[in-house]
């Protein structure tokens, strides 16, 4: 499939499934209390100044943007996804959320001028996309020098089990979804569940990334590794997210990457990596 072809075809399944799905009840309260139930998205909002200038590069409906521009801060969200974006600026209109904004884009042909943003997130996005790689280099020249970005991608080892389930999922025409996490959940609604099962399930294109892969792209484009969401490290710990941690080895890696197999499978083997722009000598 040619890359033209997939970003259609990424396009049209996210014109269907807007992904995520609110629920009948959210309001910036409700989206605040649930991020907040994850030590990432309260370290996010302690460690992100107000005031900060951020991009969120594939946003789709929005959420993450307006949890961002709820503690005062300029948010940019942006996506392929028309439908998305109406869902995004619905619910922004509705709560009158006016630091946040939404617009039409391609990441590989955006309109922003280079070195923008404090800080640009991409999560979830990259993998889905016809040249991973490409859209990163695309994103990095958005940063401010000393800013930083954020990327999250299905991860080769943490993805095993999930694509097994995928498997079963095909041949059994989608029976036992017991077998998903989320899907066992009782108190999600039905219709997030179907948006998250389409997308983790039913998803046209998606690619796996590896920790040195990514460590290759921050050193191939001035970006010194700054942390990682679980984090990279044998004992780490997550203290503070843009708090420089070390790297570790090509081995730490390969153990962390195997213990994932068995413990990031709920999340469908995602992770996090965080990098700072160097200011170029």
């Amino acid at each position: 499939m040619d890359k033209k072809q997939i970003q259609k075809e990424i396009k049209e399944f996210y014109e269907k499934y807007s992904f995520p799905e609110y629920e009948k009840w959210d309001s910036p309260t409700s989206l605040m209390a649930k991020a907040e139930k994850g030590i990432y998205a309260q370290m996010l909002d302690t460690e992100i100044p107000s005031g900060s200038k951020i991009l969120d590069a594939g946003c789709g409906t929005g959420q993450l943007a307006i949890f961002l521009a709820l503690g005062n801060r300029y948010v940019t969200g942006i996506d392929l996804s028309q439908n998305s974006l109406d869902k995004a600026n619905n619910f922004k209109n509705r709560f009158k959320i006016n630091n946040v904004v939404f617009e039409n884009q391609d990441i590989f042909n955006n309109t922003f001028q280079p070195q923008s943003f404090d800080y640009v997130f991409c999560n979830g996005v990259l993998h889905h996309t016809p040249d991973p790689y490409g859209g990163f280099k695309k994103l990095v020249e958005l940063v401010k020098p000393g800013g930083y970005i954020i990327i999250g991608l299905y991860n080769t080892y943490g993805r095993l089990l999930h694509n097994l389930r995928k498997f079963i999922f095909k041949i059994t025409k989608d029976r036992f979804l017991f077998l998903d996490y989320y899907m066992r959940q009782q108190d999600i609604d039905l219709p997030k569940k179907q948006v998250w099962f389409a997308d983790q399930y039913k998803n046209p294109h998606e690619s796996m990334h590896t920790i040195d892969e990514v460590l290759q792209w921050f050193d191939k484009n001035n970006i010194k590794f700054i942390n990682a969401i679980p984090t990279i490290e044998i004992f780490g710990k997550m203290d503070s997210i843009f708090k420089e941690h070390s790297r570790g080895t090509k081995l730490t890696h390969f153990l962390i990457q195997l213990s994932w197999i068995f413990s990031k499978h709920r999340e469908g083997g995602f992770f996090i990596i965080i990098g700072q722009k160097l200011h170029k000598v």
